[in-house]
């Protein structure tokens, strides 16, 4: 599944390239496929899978059969008796070409670190599951900051239009005796504090341009925004604790930890099966040769062929196998603990993302309320300065409260998007599909 996986990655990321090269985020989607091709992040989950998957390849590999070849040759000098009973000098060489085959018959602790490593290669690909997910809802999360932060920028800088326009009324107000200079220096105030604020939505767009550059690898220019008429769905189911256990049985996180304690597990058998005996079964064939004189075994220049059975057993190894064995429980353990915290981190967000859903339906149900009674209320206090029925401080502030709805608005509407997608991927149900239903929302 694993190599399927790597190999889908990698075909996705081939198609994308191109679009990489002179594409230009415009929306959603054109951000979600240019981040495919080039996050870090995804790439590196990517290549820490495939580098995972050769632990299998390693871990398989003594069980198969093993076969070398060999050459050796050589040269003895030394005294030997001659015929008539003196002591000669003599130089013997020896030459002998060999082969052997062996294979594993008998090796629970092999075959057990097998299961481990292929345990520890399922757990990376539920892992590698989980950055493609998470890559959805950064991308989500940094396009809508964007589209927040261009919105904040436009509040502030209407906002300093607005107070700007009454320093100019106030101060022609003040030149015809029609108000005090308190008035003037009010407005003043309000519009220095518009401007500091202006100059900070700025840096936050920029910020956020440069947060979605960072996952996409291109800078966006005139993005699609959210329609206003977004219809507002509340989870399905409604109830947090059916997401809860969705989220238990689904997230890809508790899928990763769960295989990796069942790793951990195959490597404590694999510590105890050191106690275990072994059994090899082994083929060996060779052809010594020497000269001059030849060997007096007999089997000078002709082929000997070995077959054999070994069994090998542990008797002492001074305690390593025990301590081996305590180690991996160990290390289990801590496996366990790990899994345990991350049910619970898992749990507390899916209430936390399901909550945020819920406020931000009725943030938006409410914000469409305040920004309109605000609108109105701005309306007539504007008239209302006019006749004198209202001062200046009261003209001001309902440009502040204007703006201020407006602010809390639009940082709801795009909210409840991310959430939903996050409370989607706290279940492990999150999808590029959800990602085009959202791209379809857009104008």
């Amino acid at each position: 599944m694993a190599r399927r996986v790597r190999s889908l990655a990698v075909f996705v990321a081939a198609l994308a390239l191109p679009l990489a090269a002179a594409a230009q985020v415009q929306d959603l989607l054109d951000a979600y496929r240019l981040a495919r091709a080039g996050d870090p992040v995804l790439r590196a989950a990517e290549a820490n899978l495939r580098s995972v998957g050769e632990f299998v390849v390693q871990a398989r590999a003594p069980l198969l059969p093993q076969a070398a070849a060999g050459v050796g040759l050589a040269q003895t000098h030394g005294p030997d008796t001659s015929v008539n009973g003196t002591l000669d000098s003599v130089s013997v060489r020896a030459r002998d070409v060999s082969a052997s085959v062996s294979q594993v018959l008998v090796d629970v602790g092999q075959f057990a670190r097998l299961s481990a490593a292929k345990s520890r290669e399922s757990a990376e690909a539920a892992a590698y599951h989980a950055a493609e997910q998470a890559l959805i809802v950064r991308v989500a999360q940094a396009y809508f900051d964007v589209l927040v932060a261009r919105d904040l920028l436009a509040t502030t800088e209407a906002n300093e239009a607005a107070y700007l326009q009454q320093v100019t009324q106030s101060q022609e107000r003040y030149r015809q005796g029609l108000i005090a200079m308190v008035d003037v220096d009010q407005a003043r105030a309000y519009h220095a504090s518009a401007q500091s604020a202006t100059i900070a939505a700025k840096k936050a767009v920029g910020d956020a341009i440069e947060a979605l550059a960072e996952i996409t690898g291109v800078r966006s220019g005139r993005l699609r925004t959210l329609r206003e008429d977004a219809p507002l769905i509340r989870p399905a189911p409604e109830e947090p604790e059916a997401w809860v256990s969705a989220a238990l049985a689904g997230n890809p996180l508790i899928q990763a930890q769960q295989r990796t304690v069942q790793s951990a597990g195959h490597l404590i058998e694999a510590a105890r099966a050191g106690h275990l005996p072994t059994v090899n079964a082994t083929l060996d064939v060779g052809r010594p040769a020497s000269w001059p004189g030849g060997d007096i075994s007999g089997r000078d220049g002709r082929t000997v062929t070995t077959v054999g059975v070994l069994l090998r057993i542990p008797l002492f190894t001074g305690g390593l196998i025990q301590s081996s064995v305590r180690q991996a429980i160990a290390q289990r353990d801590v496996a366990d603990a790990d899994l345990e915290s991350v049910r619970r981190r898992v749990a507390r967000e899916t209430l936390d993302h399901h909550s945020d859903v819920i406020a931000a339906i009725g943030q938006i149900e409410a914000g469409r309320i305040a920004v309109d009674a605000a609108a109105k209320a701005l309306a007539s206090t504007r008239v209302g300065q006019q006749l004198g029925t209202h001062t200046m401080t009261d003209l001001l502030l309902a440009i502040q409260t204007l703006s201020s709805a407006q602010a809390t608005y639009s940082v709801a509407r795009h909210r409840l998007v991310v959430s939903e997608l996050q409370l989607k991927q706290s279940a492990g149900q999150v999808s590029e599909t959800d990602l085009q239903n959202v791209n379809a929302l857009l104008r």
